[in-house]
């Protein structure tokens, strides 16, 4: 019909926009660009921990060669197709919840950190996603209770900073006690922001931050972060010849505060809206499938239900959501059905989603600055 045809246009629109911001802040893109605006001495190690590690460490590697020392801990799957060098020393684990390869990569991060010589200089890429990917937990904590921690804390609908100043309690390197143990004399942290204020102390859980009167130089940046890929969606939104009516990183509440944020601002304008956050939720003991933005763009069709000309992509930027494989959902006003509000109380929204055709799947993408909502309102 028309109308098929009109939503599928509209949702090739918005996958074409999310794309636009997400290449505006990949990892080897973001990292070879500061490096070309704002050289750095040649360091001594590359360490890049995090989802957009691979992708990091590619861009700095090519810069500076496949000679030096290369360590890189990243998710599951996200190192495959990144193209580095046979050379580099890759350790995948788990995420959200760390795993035994977590604890791993945690062990071979802080020997590496460690065990670099007077004088030396690492470059230390940090993306989000290091949290559960590396650890080194204080003594008395097992993987057993990291796990069962881990995923209390996932379950409450806390924000990331909550989160992370808890993970840093029973760590042995997060919150700047990695850089603790770092007997060199200069340490470069290019970090990807995935968190609110793009807080060096909070991205991995502070694993690029430095100690308190640290005996090195230590030289951080952010070098790509959710308001650089939400201006690179409207500009391309522009180039598309549609109207920008307001790009806000506001989206931190819980879901149903997020979702109802959004439908405030569809007060019959045309045109773009764009969002940023890592909105919240709290889940049931045993949740189904899906993740919060599978849980938001569920929510957020309730509140557009009926409405023709809204459709809405919620995505995270890394390409996955949760524990699954999928980014989000793409949503209109015909997506709400008679079981979307039991599915959202058993926080299985991504099973109906899949069963409609609307989960949004990219596969991992060599970034993570967070979430971002694009909501397109037609006449």
């Amino acid at each position: 019909t028309l109308w098929d045809a009109a939503m599928a246009g509209d949702r090739e629109l918005l996958e074409r926009l999310r794309w636009a911001g997400v290449q505006a802040v990949l990892g080897e893109a973001a990292v070879r660009q500061t490096l070309a605006e704002s050289p750095i001495g040649r360091p001594d190690a590359i360490v890049a921990g995090g989802k957009a590690a691979a992708s990091m460490a590619k861009a700095a590697v090519n810069t500076f060669g496949a000679d030096l020392p290369c360590l890189v801990l990243t998710k599951y799957g996200h190192a495959a197709g990144a193209g580095l060098p046979p050379g580099v020393d890759v350790i995948e684990s788990a995420h959200p919840v760390p795993d035994t390869q977590s604890l791993l990569a945690g062990k071979r991060l802080l020997q590496t950190v460690a065990s670099m010589a007077e004088g030396s200089h690492l470059l230390l890429l940090v993306s989000g996603g290091a949290s559960a990917l590396v650890e080194v937990p204080e003594e008395g904590w097992t993987l057993e209770m990291l796990a069962a921690e881990n995923a209390r804390l996932l379950a409450a609908g806390l924000d990331i900073h909550m989160m992370n100043r808890r993970r840093s309690e029973f760590s042995q390197i997060k919150g700047g006690r990695l850089l603790a143990a770092f007997r060199g004399a200069q340490v470069t942290t290019f970090a990807i922001s995935d968190v609110e204020g793009d807080a060096l102390g909070v991205i991995g859980s502070g694993i690029g931050a430095a100690p308190p009167n640290p005996g090195f130089q230590h030289d951080a940046r952010i070098v790509a972060s959710n308001a650089i890929a939400r201006a690179a969606v409207a500009r391309a939104a522009e180039a598309e010849g549609l109207a920008v009516l307001r790009s806000d990183e506001v989206l931190y509440a819980d879901i149903g505060d997020a979702a109802g944020r959004i439908a405030a601002t569809l007060d019959g304008t045309p045109g773009l809206s764009i969002f940023g956050g890592e909105p919240t939720t709290v889940l049931p003991d045993s949740p189904g499938e899906g993740g919060r933005n599978q849980a938001l763009a569920l929510t957020l069709a309730e509140r557009i239900a009926g409405r023709e000309g809204v459709m809405a992509l919620v995505a995270g930027t890394d390409g996955s959501d949760g524990p699954t494989t999928a980014a989000g959902g793409i949503v209109d006003g015909q997506t709400w059905g008679v079981d979307a509000r039991q599915s959202l109380a058993r926080a299985d929204s991504g099973t109906y989603l899949a069963t409609r055709g609307e989960l949004f799947v990219s596969g991992p993408t060599g970034t993570n600055v967070m979430d971002v909502q694009i909501v397109l309102l037609v006449e």
